[in-house]
């Protein structure tokens, strides 16, 4: 809206005899901004991109790596017809700058390639889309995996990540959907009888009055309806599933929980406690850190509000991806239940974790490393593990490490999730591992060469 009391142009611009306000004075000589003057530019986007450019690095790297996972789905081969696939080291790249930016949305990310000299670089003269951003992202969940695996094992090929030792940390980020989408079961069976009759409503208008929309509106109000109906049904069975949960752990309690709430927005999202201490929609982001190097090494995504039973699932998965279970893991309290403790300990994994409430325990006069009389033989081994100076100082690079890469994940905007759906969620928290795996590999590399030396 203009502001102003005169819209641009109706005002002509001074002449410089008329700036010259003084009598007497010459008129003076001025450079004056001509904005009608034609201008050819002949130079070309790597020219005009800067040498030093991210953009250029990340290029490089991408280009290093086997993305045949993809390159096997293309349908566009020479000697038969069909339009050229797009090259999916462009759409890799195009992500993994866009995170190392902090940009998370399909949307942002095709204006940005129109836009912006450094993602214009990345195209090359290529049109992409939101559509096929999205759609790429989405898709590729295994796909993502994989590649997170294939940066992993490279490093542990050449001897520069060993999995002796890992840290493991959860981090809460903010689901998208808001507090208000959440609703008891009794609502979701009204929205869910809502949304039928809205679905019966536009397939009788499509009989009785064809010509009242567009096939294409027609569609797309069908097509939504349809996807806010699978929504609700969505979120009424994960109410269920927390009213049963909620129901087996009141059992013997006097004070009974709140009532079940899903989302209609992500079902599978949940209120979780954030570091500011408010409960918000969000998912626990689970990250495993090499000690030794800083690289990620798994990844995971649940909605559980706690760490206490993440310990197994991680190891499970590290074990799938790379054959070899690490010999320590470190992890902070929250993980530190007995029983994961136990079961990460029968796997030869030495578990480094304060045990709760150490202090207390020693001004009640106490030994809070002795072993209790709940204590397995592998967790009584954990306690009195716990109680040496030498596991204490081993336990400090926990936070060097695994609350490092947490760091550098929110600086770089992960802050809330841009879509929906656990796995969804979880390719974005693999696309921020891999995209700190690829920048930090470099600098392994040249910490390596120089030991080497």
């Amino acid at each position: 809206m203009n502001t102003l009391p005169f819209l641009p142009g109706e005002l002509p611009e001074p002449t410089p005899e008329q700036v010259a306000q003084t009598p007497g004075r010459g008129t003076p000589r001025l450079r004056v901004p001509n904005r009608d003057q034609i201008e050819y530019n002949w130079s070309s986007l790597d020219e005009r991109l800067d040498p030093d450019s991210p953009a250029r690095v990340v290029w490089a790297l991408v280009c290093r790596l086997d993305l045949d996972a993809w390159l096997a789905d293309i349908k566009a081969v020479e000697g038969h017809v069909g339009r050229d696939a797009t090259d999916p080291r462009l759409l890799v790249a195009l992500w993994v700058f866009a995170t190392l930016k902090g940009v998370g949305s399909a949307r942002e990310l095709e204006r940005l390639c129109k836009d912006h000299l450094a993602y214009q670089w990345l195209c090359g003269g290529v049109s992409v889309n939101y559509h096929m951003l999205a759609d790429f992202r989405s898709q590729g969940g295994a796909k993502w995996d994989e590649l997170l695996t294939q940066i992993v094992a490279t490093l542990m090929v050449a001897r520069l990540v060993t999995l002796d030792r890992i840290a493991q940390d959860g981090m809460p980020v903010r689901a998208n959907a808001g507090k208000s989408s959440f609703r008891t079961g009794g609502r979701l069976e009204q929205l869910l009888e809502e949304a039928k009759q809205q679905v019966e409503t536009l397939k009788r208008l499509a009989e009785t009055d064809p010509d009242e929309l567009t096939n294409r509106q027609r569609a797309a109000r069908e097509r939504a309806a349809a996807e806010r109906q699978a929504r609700i049904e969505e979120a009424a069975r994960h109410c269920e599933e927390l009213r049963t949960k909620k129901e087996s752990r009141d059992k013997g309690r006097k004070e009974k929980s709140s009532e079940a709430r899903a989302s209609t927005t992500d079902p599978e999202a949940r209120n979780i406690k954030f570091s500011d201490g408010g409960y918000r929609p969000g998912f626990n982001v689970q990250f495993a850190t090499d000690t030794a190097t800083g690289v990620v090494v798994g990844v995971d995504v649940t909605n559980a509000g706690t760490d206490s039973e993440q310990m197994p699932p991680m190891l499970d998965q590290l074990e799938a991806r790379y054959d070899t279970v690490p010999g320590e893991v470190l992890i902070d309290g929250g993980f530190a239940s007995l029983d994961a403790i136990d079961a990460t300990e029968a796997r030869d994994c030495k578990v480094y974790a304060p045990v709760k409430d150490a202090d207390k325990q020693k001004k009640a006069g106490e030994d809070p490393y002795a072993r209790k009389p709940h204590d397995t033989a592998r967790t009584a081994a954990w306690r009195e593990r716990m109680g040496k100076e030498a596991s204490q100082t081993i336990y400090k690079l926990r936070a060097q490490t695994a609350e490092w890469v947490n760091a550098l994940c929110r600086n770089r905007g992960f802050w809330r999730m841009p879509v929906r759906g656990r796995e969804k969620c979880r390719i974005v928290a693999t696309l921020y591992a891999i995209t700190h795996n690829l920048i930090h590999q470099g600098n392994v590399r040249a910490a390596a060469a120089a030991l080497a030396e």
